[in-house]
């Protein structure tokens, strides 16, 4: 008799509530509908790859063909998106409730030192304990298991974050164990990933990083893709890195990744005078600045810089969060994207930002460029959200794979709950993301189509498992290092 009463409340409260799409100066409202608290058809192992039609959300697609599509249904099957639109149906397919949802593609990070989130805000307050002196002590006293265990409880915040792929810096390989550990967590937890080999923390700028060892690792990588998930990248110093490097150093560096034919990624223009203003133009002339390279921070860039990075197809990672933090300053977002170049989004360290929260970095970006510029709508939510799917793809060369929802991509896909209390109501929904949604209205995130979150819950990974041995790791680094 409850369950009765409660489905006929429910089918009332339905038909008041029913769902109404109407624009006015540009922005979409529509009325809150009532959400069904009657559980998905979902009792099976949520870990394997189904066949699923997400029913009855709202679908933000971030492309420009499909648009967004209120009352949107988006099908996958054999970890493909096979169809987006509305009234689609799949005979025998798990049926997911959307109601209540926004749907968009799973978020894109693009340049994260994922090994110090062991580090998280580890930063202090004086001098000997700020970032770049801890990184650089601690950092030396890091074991392949200290780099297994930080990585690996950065992947699953990602995951839990709705992030489905991430650009892991790994900028403390100090041996081949070291970059054997990464990979392993990178795998365990299940994300797609760029893996840029790069230096450790303390090594001389007269020497270059274990080239053998990438180049090992890219005769091998089969070994390592976890099934095409992850690609080999290079996190290059360039020409300068606490210090002039040497150009037998840096050319060595660089030539390498061309000839293996993998993406680098370059920290440029992060300081205003250390060194002078005009890094990316200095690469630029020595020929290093193109596509395919991706340069990190652009905090200080110049209007020829941001010239020769649009011209070039160069992209632009941005770190708005980080670069306030630590007290790089703030990137022209919106004039390096009015110009065409490239612009993604970056975690970079959670020593300094304290979670992953793409969420976070873009409602920060847009406060800030909105702010500088004395107006309101100078930089809006819907190019951020770009930022965080497409354009992060892009810049990491797998837009044909993912970053929008479109037929063929693969299912990385995230629905955002929009009834709980911090959300509550439904206006225009790229604002409601960027501006009010945390980590916690993540409700559900498909990866690769299969369901690694649900109700708010990862399905297979274990937090307490993930975070309790981080954090006895993180115990067990700070005796080995003296650390108070």
């Amino acid at each position: 008799m409850n369950r009765i009463c409660r489905r006929s409340l429910f089918s009332r409260l339905v038909a008041l509530c029913a769902a109404s799409v109407a624009s006015s100066s540009g922005l979409c409202r529509i009325s809150e509908t009532a959400a069904s608290n009657e559980p998905d058809k979902v009792h099976d192992d949520l870990t394997t790859r189904r066949e699923l039609l997400i029913r009855g959300a709202y679908v933000m697609t971030m492309d420009s063909k499909f648009g967004d599509i209120p009352g949107g249904d988006v099908h996958v099957r054999n970890g493909v998106i096979t169809a987006v639109g509305k009234g689609l149906q799949a005979p025998g397919a798990t049926v997911l409730n959307g109601r209540g949802m926004i749907v968009l593609p799973g978020l894109v990070e693009t340049h994260w030192h994922m090994w110090n989130t062991l580090l998280r805000s580890f930063s202090g307050d004086i001098t000997k304990e700020l970032y770049f002196p801890n990184i650089l002590e601690f950092g030396r006293n890091f074991t392949p298991e200290d780099i297994y265990q930080g990585t690996r409880l950065g992947a699953a915040e990602a995951l839990h974050a709705g992030i489905t792929t991430v650009h892991d810096w790994a900028h403390n390989l100090r041996s081949p164990a070291h970059a054997e550990a990464e990979l392993r967590a990178l795998r365990d937890v299940g994300i797609r990933a760029r893996f840029s080999y790069s230096w450790y923390q303390g090594m001389p700028v007269t020497e270059t990083f274990d080239l053998t060892d990438i180049e090992r690792l890219h005769r091998n990588w089969s070994s390592y893709s976890n099934g095409g998930l992850i690609h080999l990248g290079m996190g290059w110093r360039g020409m300068y890195s606490f210090g002039n490097v040497p150009e037998e150093v840096y050319r060595k560096e660089f030539e390498t990744a061309r000839r293996l034919a993998i993406p680098v990624a370059v920290h440029l223009s992060n300081k205003r005078t250390v060194p002078p203003n005009g890094t990316v133009e200095m690469h630029a002339k020595a020929g290093f600045i193109g596509k395919g390279v991706l340069v990190a921070h652009c905090t200080w860039v110049t209007p020829n810089e941001i010239r020769i990075l649009a011209d070039t197809g160069a992209a632009a990672s941005l770190s708005p969060i980080t670069d306030a933090r630590v007290g790089y300053g703030f990137a022209p977002a919106s004039e390096l994207i009015a110009s065409g170049v490239s612009c993604c989004l970056s975690i970079d360290t959670t020593a300094l930002t304290g979670s992953c929260s793409l969420f976070e970095n873009m409602k920060f970006l847009v406060c800030v460029e909105n702010g500088k510029a004395e107006l309101e709508n100078k930089l809006v939510p819907r190019n951020v959200l770009e930022m965080g799917t497409i354009q992060g793809a892009r810049a990491l060369g797998i837009d044909d794979i993912v970053g929008s929802l479109k037929p063929g991509k693969r299912a990385d896909l995230i629905m955002v709950s929009t009834r709980d209390v911090n959300i509550g109501v439904f206006t225009d929904p790229a604002h409601i993301l960027v501006e009010s949604t945390q980590e916690a209205n993540v409700d559900t995130v498909i990866f690769d189509g299969r369901i690694v979150k649900r109700g708010g819950k990862f399905t297979s990974l274990s937090a307490d498992t993930i975070s309790g041995e981080a954090s006895a790791a993180l115990t067990d680094l700070r005796k080995r290092s003296n650390w108070r």
